[in-house]
């Protein structure tokens, strides 16, 4: 067993291999337990069914558990968006957010989540990557917390496989998405986040064509994430439209610079029909002039590319303002006059501090 592991999720099928092998097991034992965590979603080692109950034995003798996450609390918004507080061994937390999509049942004031009924036809679940965030965005709850630890492979993966089982969803006969867009700079725990991607993908059953990672502009790492073999979507997080504005909305810009971010993004290889994707949060009268509308223009000239627009959602201890919809409209239609295909991107779970920009482990909705 690698290090002092004390549970079996975030482990590849080579490493459940080794210890079924180690254990004196037949080695397909090592998939059987692959299938079972990730696949089936099992809670505890007594749960699979196709071990002997002498290697369950083994498992508990050694301390070793499946360590899914626990659901500390759910939050569900009245579009059906819910914000699950996950708990981690260590007492710390992290959030996660289901969004489903489709018919939206008959009710569509969250009872139909709450009773358990299946109200979706595809969803997105957005995933953390560290407790906290050390990047420090001016206009992101998730900054005011600091930044207290990477997340392990287990529990990145682990979130998923956690709110999967409370949603009753089984990838890939279901169609879901993930967006590593929680709390946290995935690029920043980049080691640990490629790990849990290539366990979602060969575990669960979710493709890499339905993930999308953002990052703030850890240019370094965009490179290294290029050259994977097995990798999400790109999203970019430019929220400016020149240096100094984005050094000081974004401190991270101090490190990076727009011309080295766009040169990475210029550079990276896309596959077939994949873009690059800007995400651009507005903030009323700071980045959401028509100024800087035109000087995005020319920042993504001639790179394969998309822009989400997101009016910001606000929250307590954030000095920003959301634009009027006038402003954002005028915004979006600057960029397509000028070719660029600009999209705006409808909030979910805002009533319940769910959307992006609002994860903070906040212990209520937002009123």
């Amino acid at each position: 067993m690698p290090g002092k592991q004390t549970t079996l999720l975030g482990l590849t099928l080579q490493e459940l291999t080794a210890f079924a092998e180690e254990a004196g097991e037949p080695s397909y034992r090592g998939k059987q337990l692959f299938e079972a965590i990730y696949r089936q979603g099992v809670n505890s080692a007594e749960q699979i069914s196709t071990l002997p109950q002498h290697f369950r034995s083994i498992l508990a003798e050694n301390g070793l558990s499946v360590g899914l996450p626990r659901i500390e609390k759910k939050f569900i918004s009245s579009d059906g968006t819910v914000r699950y507080l996950i708990g981690l061994e260590d007492g710390q937390s992290v959030e996660t957010v289901w969004m489903p999509d489709g018919d939206g049942g008959e009710a569509g004031d969250g009872s139909e989540v709450e009773s358990g009924g299946r109200t979706w036809d595809r969803a997105t679940i957005c995933v953390s990557s560290q407790v906290g965030c050390a990047v420090d965005c001016q206009f992101c709850l998730t900054a005011l917390l600091g930044m207290k630890r990477n997340l392990t492979v287990g529990e990145i993966a682990g979130q998923v496989c956690a709110v999967l089982r409370d949603q009753n969803a089984s990838p890939p006969k279901d169609r879901l998405n993930l967006v590593f867009m929680g709390m946290g700079e995935p690029f920043l725990n980049y080691d640990n986040f490629i790990k849990a991607v290539r366990l979602l993908v060969d575990g669960v059953g979710i493709p890499a064509s339905h993930m999308t990672v953002s990052t703030a502009g850890i240019v370094p790492r965009i490179y290294d994430f290029g050259a994977e073999p097995v990798r999400p979507k790109l999203a970019i997080s430019l929220n400016a439209s020149n240096d100094e504005l984005r050094s000081r909305i974004m401190p991270l810009n101090r490190k990076w610079n727009l011309e080295m971010l766009v040169t990475a993004a210029r550079e990276f290889p896309l596959r077939g029909r994949e873009v690059v994707t800007f995400e651009y949060v507005l903030l009323n009268e700071v980045n959401d002039r028509l100024q800087n509308a035109r000087e995005v223009v020319e920042l993504v000239r001639g790179i394969k590319t998309k822009v989400n627009l997101i009016a910001l959602n606000p929250g307590p201890g954030i000095d920003f303002q959301t634009p009027a919809e006038t402003r954002v409209v005028e915004f979006q239609r600057t960029l397509i006059t000028a070719g660029v295909p600009a999209f705006l991107r409808r909030p979910r779970g805002r009533d319940i501090f769910a959307a992006c920009g609002q994860l903070k482990r906040t212990l209520e909705g937002a009123g």
